[in-house]
Order: C-alpha cells, then sequence, then structure tokens
C-alpha cells in the first residue's frame, strides 16, 4: 500500500506542522492497473503474492514481499529537449526503487502543480502515449541517490551494483542477504543527461564480502569533490542489513569522471 507523496512547503514556514505542507495526491502502486499488466522483460522475476510475502525457498527461506515501490528521488528535467521537459517548471518526476526481484530497473511516476496550487500524482507516458510504470536505472533494486550537479548539468547517481542476481534462491550463501537481486557490497557511481541512459563513473566502496555492505548512502558536493555518507558494514555486522557502521567516502573532483 506504499504511494510516494510530493510536498511542498513555504521555505520560511514553520515545517514541523502539517497545515504548512501541501501533500500531492496519492498513488498506490497496487491500484494502478498497468503494475498488473504482463510485461516482456520479466517483472516480477520471482513468484510473488501481491498481498504477502512468498518464500522462495520453503519452508521460511527467502522471503520476497510483493511487488512495489519505494524511497523515493525528486527530479526536474530543464532541458527543453527533453522529451519530457515541462517549460512551465510544474512537472517533477519521481525514480523510486523498484521491488521486482530484476536489477537495474527503477519505478518512475510524475507529479504536476495544477493552477490551484494542489498537485496530482500520475504515471509517466512515453511520447507514443504508452504508459511508464519502469525505466532502466543502475541500481534500480536497492536504494538509489540521484543529485544534479548544476555545473555539469549531469544527474548524479550513487546506488548498488549487482552482479550475481540470476543464482538459484536454495544455492545463495548464508552470508548473503534477502534475495539474489539483493546486493549491498558495493557502492558505484553513475552520470547522465536525461535518467535513462547511465554512464559507469567508477567504484566508490567495496566491502571484502557480501556480508560487509556498502549501501543506502547518501552524497553532497563539496567544492570540486563529491562525499558520501554511507550505511556499512564490516566483519562483525549481523548481515548485510544490518550493519554496524557508518562509513564517509569522498571522491574528489569528480567531474573529472565525465567522458
Amino acid at each position: 500500500d506504499l504511494a510516494p507523496v510530493l510536498m511542498r512547503a513555504k521555505a520560511d514556514s514553520d515545517l514541523t506542522k502539517r497545515e504548512n505542507w501541501t501533500f500531492a495526491s496519492e498513488l498506490v502502486f497496487e491500484d494502478i492497473p498497468e503494475s498488473r499488466l504482463p510485461n516482456a522483460f520479466g517483472l516480477p522475476f520471482h513468484p510473488m503474492d501481491p498481498k504477502k510475502v512468498t518464500f522462495l525457498v520453503p519452508p521460511k527461506g527467502r522471503g520476497i514481499a510483493p511487488l512495489g515501490w519505494c524511497e523515493t528521488n525528486v527530479v526536474q528535467f530543464t532541458d527543453p529537449d527533453h522529451v519530457w521537459f515541462d517549460p512551465e517548471g510544474k512537472t517533477f518526476h519521481l525514480w523510486m526503487r523498484a521491488h521486482t526481484g530484476m536489477t537495474n530497473y527503477a519505478a518512475i511516476a510524475q507529479v504536476h502543480e495544477n493552477d490551484d496550487g494542489s498537485m496530482t500524482t500520475s504515471l509517466v507516458k512515453s511520447p507514443a502515449g504508452t504508459p511508464m510504470l519502469y525505466a532502466p536505472c543502475p541500481g534500480g533494486q536497492m536504494r538509489f541517490h540521484v543529485l544534479w550537479d548544476e555545473q555539469t548539468k549531469l544527474f548524479w547517481l550513487l546506488g548498488s551494483q549487482s552482479t550475481d542476481s540470476t543464482i538459484r534462491p536454495e544455492r545463495m550463501p548464508k552470508e548473503r542477504w534477502g534475495l539474489p537481486d539483493n546486493e549491498r557490497q558495493r557502492l558505484v557511481l553513475h552520470f547522465s543527461k536525461n535518467m535513462i541512459d547511465w554512464c559507469f563513473a567508477g567504484l566508490v566502496a567495496k566491502g571484502d564480502s557480501p556480508k560487509e555492505s556498502r549501501h543506502y548512502a547518501a552524497m553532497c558536493i563539496d567544492g570540486a569533490d563529491l562525499c558520501i555518507v554511507s550505511r556499512s558494514g564490516d566483519e562483525h555486522a549481523h548481515s548485510a542489513h544490518n550493519g554496524n557502521l557508518i562509513t564517509f567516502h569522498r571522491v574528489p573532483n569528480f567531474r573529472a569522471l565525465v567522458y
């Protein structure tokens, strides 16, 4: 029943008071007809019950939650050449973790600000008018962070790299957490001019084993550098999901990675 809700408030208002916020309309994943349509790229990848956890390794191992989206990034396309550019500047796009069992897809939606100030959430449509629920996105199977850099006019994407998502669930090593697509030990950086076509920029950090995660990271620009904070773990961590460290990483002169 998760619904991404964009919120807007005046910067000089009391942000702790609900009445100072305007909330976009809710768009619940399981209520969208398109979420139940067959597709030709195998989503969901593993069997999923729409209402409860499915255990891929009976009786109760490797549980997979229902198909859905979560952990939203908000972006706006300011390039007039982009097919989703809004000349009025009233449309924002939501790029979300896609929980499908498959790697490298994000779930997407859009929010439009109406003339009366209300905001409406809806699916994105291609130039052909085809509804788009998913878009290619490196690491879209896990939480990722998108940051716009005005100097390079590029979106920068920080996320988890998967290397073994087609392993049979019952063959997964015990130290690997969760599902085959839930690898968390490789934190990587990409860039894109349009949020669709991504270029690999480099490996930010890596754990020494699948249990030693570097994931769920956030970044900010500090002059010529990218500063990154990661939810991490070492060999003493409970699991790749439940880490025991917060690590700091710096990518010096990150704009030089553009090619």
